[in-house]
């Protein structure tokens, strides 16, 4: 098929303790580069903050957001855009950027749990009735079977997917990576598209009817059978996941430029707080907060994951072995054109 491409429970948290009384001079307004399947929890979480801030400070702040694929946003960062923090999709975009000297290298141990205040996973949406009969990652290759997932080399939250179906036909096929990759080469000739964003593949599959089955972080998925009120969609939860941990940082010289620094953190240790937890699991994404965590245990069902630290030797060797110019995502990819 010729393709277009376009461009396990968390330990709970210590207390998470803000101060405000020493913010009133701070600047009044911040940017967050977010990943696009944010839009949603940002517009909730902005309104707690922001609100949060007056009542203690007597200060207004305005929080603007700039929404793409997690390594589009993370390259508009490094090229100029004055994000005060970004939260992205994996930590290798957050690591680029601070490759390019804007974000402190020590930048995972700021914050609790690497800094990332929220997990999700991999899993499968398909159409009411699930006619193609979609159950695990063997029936994505199927004939007939076409199939909906963003495009890597712009979607942090792509690589997740790929990683995800790789781990299983690597288990599947006892450790054979040629066959693991001819899984991939197989699972690729089924993507008529390969969107720029996971938001962009999500809306290719519900909004423009594309396909059979749409390869979705958790949140997603959740999020698109709320939108339709649990008429139209259904989750399909596969034998083996991945962890998805979406990192957060503050843009440390953006920040000393502009003086928000104080603003800034403030805004990203929030996330931690039960309140903040519990707007992340309200919007469809797995809490750290044990407490949170246990409430919404209905919705988040324990799944088998396998993790990028643990399984693929960290984001560093993942993006090199399957990512970079000429890995095996290209390498699959040009044989299933």
């Amino acid at each position: 098929m010729k393709r277009r491409t376009l461009l396990a429970t968390a330990p709970a948290l210590a207390p998470v303790i803000v101060s405000f009384r020493t913010l009133a001079a701070a600047p009044g307004d911040l940017l967050n580069a977010s990943y696009s399947p944010t839009g949603q929890l940002y517009r909730a979480y902005d309104a707690l903050f922001a609100r949060a801030w007056r009542e203690k400070t007597g200060t207004p702040v305005t929080i603007h957001v700039s929404n793409g694929g997690s390594s589009a946003e993370a390259r508009a960062v490094i090229e100029g855009l004055p994000a005060d923090v970004v939260s992205l999709a994996l930590a290798y975009d957050v690591d680029a950027i601070a490759r390019a000297g804007l974000i402190a290298r020590d930048w995972r141990s700021r914050l609790p749990d690497g800094s990332t205040p929220y997990t999700s996973t991999i899993v499968f949406l398909v159409r009411q009735g699930n006619l193609k009969r979609i159950r695990d990652w063997p029936d994505l290759i199927r004939p007939g079977v076409q199939v909906v997932t963003p495009n890597p080399k712009t979607s942090g939250g792509a690589r997740y997917n790929i990683l995800a179906a790789y781990a299983w036909a690597l288990k599947a096929n006892g450790g054979d990576t040629d066959k693991a990759k001819a899984y991939l080469r197989a699972l690729l000739k089924r993507v008529p598209v390969l969107d720029a964003s996971a938001r962009n593949a999500t809306l290719s599959f519900t909004q423009r009817g594309l396909g059979d089955v749409l390869i979705a972080w958790e949140n997603e998925a959740l999020l698109a059978i709320a939108e339709v009120r649990g008429k139209g969609f259904e989750i399909v939860t596969p034998s083996l996941s991945i962890l998805a941990e979406p990192p957060v940082a503050v843009v440390d010289k953006v920040v000393e430029r502009r003086g928000t620094r104080v603003l800034a953190e403030a805004y990203l240790r929030i996330l931690y707080s039960p309140d903040g937890q519990e707007l992340i699991a309200q919007n469809y994404f797995r809490p750290r907060l044990a407490s949170v965590a246990q409430k919404y245990a209905a919705r988040f069902k324990p799944v088998p994951m396998v993790s990028v630290d643990h399984d693929f030797g960290g984001w560093d060797r993942a993006q090199k072995t399957f990512f970079a110019d000429g890995g095996i995502f290209d390498q699959v990819s040009l044989q299933s054109q």
